[in-house]
């Protein structure tokens, strides 16, 4: 071959590569649009109990009304507190629900019934809402395999039950600030080229251990069957597996804080909730099917009115709302499903302590997005929020809207160790039509 001979046959591959070139970018790019299109849910925690009368359904004028005045939505008719201002001008991609009535006024036992949707039973350890979802998620169309836990949880959240530690919540105490067990062995020293060299050969050295223990565990089994082989020791080797994935991938930085911009960092609030509301959204769009983030403070027996306007709304109200917008322009909000809520209400009437009291009776909660439709307000109360006036809601209703809403089937079952089954959506939960 001559030298014009030679050049000719590398113009010609030059040709080639570039629309080669163009469908690897396209490879990846569509490999990413298809990890976010993963469906996922949110559920914001508010522990104590958030006195729901002055955020979601206001009273003005009226005895119980208290110190607070509503303000109009972006949504048409749909008022909430003055000091949602920011959560206002999404409304129409949310609806409140305003008629739950619940049985639970104790904290544990309202904690339990508001993840799970079943009455606390010391028998039987029921899953939380994100562990159904981090077990059912994976079986939809189009679903996408990540290293990430499936089930993550900023600060503490509703264990797996009786579906075991494969779907228990992976929990970060500190968001923006990477998880120790998902950083690299610490001292390795060398470039991070070395180090990622270290970390798979020490995963080499767990395989070959691993699978000589599987070996001499299951000597009757074929290869092939080996790997169907299903105890606690496979849920370990399982668990291994996906924190190796994590540690040597991309995914474990998404964690990391440290690439978002200043703006979006300022507009989620520089607070821990705040943090923790941009983390969720990181995670989604990584595809992460379960994300429970926790505000907590909402005990007001003494003060409330001046705990709510100093302390808990402005967190709340700058993260919640930076959430739905930046879902809502990253195009994910039609896989993302949120749900606020705590373990109870407060008391419409107001007691000695300028505070409000436990309350389960009638009270309200907060969905959007997957296939909710937003902009309205369910159920309503009476004028003193005293007793629900029409539309009453369960919590196994509200679970079946959820699930629903992710494409989830809501008459879908699970069974428990002893294999009786179980309804996701508390037995006898109807999805709320109007809010589809």
């Amino acid at each position: 071959m001559d030298r014009r001979h030679f050049m000719k046959h590398v113009a010609g591959y030059s040709l080639l590569a570039l629309p080669g070139m163009q469908f690897i970018r396209n490879i990846q790019a569509n490999a990413q649009e298809l990890r976010r299109n993963n469906k996922s849910v949110i559920v914001m925690w508010m522990g104590g109990g958030p006195a729901t009368i002055d955020i979601w359904d206001l009273k003005p004028g009226r005895p119980t009304g208290g110190d607070f005045r509503p303000i109009q939505t972006d949504a048409p008719g749909v008022m909430i507190s003055e000091h949602m201002k920011e959560t206002a001008k999404v409304m129409k991609n949310l609806a409140i629900i305003r008629s739950l009535t619940t049985t639970e006024g104790d904290h544990m036992r309202g904690n339990q019934l508001m993840h799970t949707s079943y009455t606390p039973n010391p028998a039987i350890a029921f899953p939380s809402i994100g562990s159904i979802v981090s077990h059912e998620a994976p079986k939809l169309a189009g679903y996408r395999e990540i290293s990430l836990p499936n089930y993550v949880s900023v600060g503490g959240a509703g264990g797996p039950g009786f579906l075991g530690m494969t779907y228990a919540p992976f929990t970060i105490q500190n968001p923006g600030t990477p998880p120790e067990n998902v950083r690299a062995p610490q001292g390795l020293g060398g470039s991070e080229v070395e180090t990622e060299d270290r970390i798979q050969r020490r995963r080499r050295l767990w395989n070959t251990v691993e699978g000589q223990f599987m070996l001499d565990r299951t000597p009757h089994l074929a290869e092939k069957d080996r790997a169907k082989f299903a105890d606690g020791s496979k849920n370990h080797n399982d668990v291994y597996q996906r924190a190796f994935q994590l540690i040597a991938s991309k995914d474990g930085k998404v964690f990391d804080l440290k690439g978002e911009s200043a703006a979006s960092l300022a507009s989620y609030g520089n607070t821990n909730f705040g943090r923790s509301a941009l983390m969720a959204r990181r995670l989604v769009e990584a595809g992460v099917s379960a994300v429970e983030i926790s505000l907590g403070g909402w005990d007001t027996h003494n003060a409330n009115f001046n705990a709510l306007a100093t302390r808990q709304l402005p967190p709340l109200d700058m993260a919640m709302s930076s959430l739905v917008k930046d879902l809502v322009d990253r195009g994910m909000w039609q896989n993302t499903t949120l749900i606020w809520m705590g373990e109870f209400a407060r008391t419409p009437r107001i007691n000695q302590n300028a505070g409000r009291d436990h309350w389960s009776r009638c009270w309200s909660i907060v969905v959007g997005g997957g296939a909710i439709k937003g902009g309205q307000a369910y159920g309503s109360t009476d004028e003193d929020g005293l007793a629900v006036k029409d539309n009453p809601v369960k919590i196994g209703d509200v679970f079946a809207s959820i699930y629903r809403g992710l494409g989830i089937d809501p008459s879908t079952q699970v069974r428990d160790s002893i294999g009786r089954p179980f309804a996701i959506a508390g037995g006898n939960g109807r999805p709320i039509e109007q809010l589809f």
